[in-house]
């Protein structure tokens, strides 16, 4: 594998940061760059969902410009560069993968993960949560913790337990609402959220996901209320009932299955 393509990408980051370079890309700053780390984020999970792998290799090098231009902005305050970057994750993972790169036998990948916590807490983690960002999308962020509580036991025996305590929560936030505390209201509400993720782990699914898709879904179903009542030379949705735009809707997913 030839890496000239990747530090023809440094050297035109380089470029662009120079005193003659562009403007914009001279001014910005780890703090600036972090809205667009997380967007370029995003789109290379749409290309992921889309299946199209040249829409992947785009996204994928979008991603990577962030993380030399992070590096690259490092470089010029002297603290670290981006073979610095490749540097510490290669130590990283020689070093938690022990399974592979030295003697240590595993029996399959939830014994790997354990080995995986009982390296970073002689790291000096002091939590097995230590690692989590704190910025993580909520569900994603619920995943995360429920997972690294797993990998010290601390987990459902299987699926029903998860399912009852959706139960337990529901009930535990009708509850709340019939006393209108809108602080108890949140607080069960976030309970209800964090069990089903529980739920989700168990049968495999990623909670972001399918809320992503739920909602693509449901902005797809409204885009076709909207077309129907504008062939139809209708009025403004404003002046529908909700009884009449239901009507509507049902009418979409009738068609949807058909479709099918």
């Amino acid at each position: 594998m030839s890496l000239q393509s990747f530090y023809e990408l440094v050297r035109v980051m380089e470029r662009l940061r120079a005193e003659n370079g562009c403007p914009w890309d001279r001014k910005q700053t780890h703090e600036s760059l972090k809205p667009y780390l997380i967007e370029e984020t995003y789109e290379v999970i749409s290309a992921i969902d889309s299946g199209n792998d040249d829409e992947l290799k785009e996204e994928l090098g979008d991603l990577l410009l962030q993380i030399v231009f992070h590096a690259q902005i490092a470089k010029e305050d002297g603290r670290f560069d981006i073979d610095d970057v490749a540097k510490t994750i290669v130590e990283k993972l020689i070093r938690r993968h022990p399974h592979v790169f030295g003697d240590l036998k595993v029996s399959g990948s939830d014994e790997v993960l354990q080995n995986w916590e009982k390296i970073k807490k002689e790291e000096g983690k002091e939590s097995i949560f230590d690692g989590v960002p704190e910025g993580l999308p909520s569900l994603l962020k619920a995943r995360r913790v429920q997972e690294k509580a797993k990998r010290v036991g601390f987990d459902w025996n299987n699926i029903e337990g998860t399912l009852d305590k959706v139960k337990e929560e529901f009930d535990e936030l009708s509850e709340a609402i019939k006393f209108g505390k809108k602080e108890k209201i949140s607080e069960e509400f976030g309970d209800l959220l964090f069990s089903l993720v529980n739920v989700s782990r168990f049968l495999d699914i990623d909670a972001e996901d399918s809320l992503r898709q739920t909602i693509e879904k449901f902005m797809k179903r409204f885009k076709s209320v909207e077309k129907i009542i504008k062939s139809k030379g209708g009025k403004d949705l404003k002046n529908y009932t909700i009884n009449e735009l239901d009507e509507i809707w049902e009418d979409v997913k009738r068609r949807e299955k058909k479709d099918e």
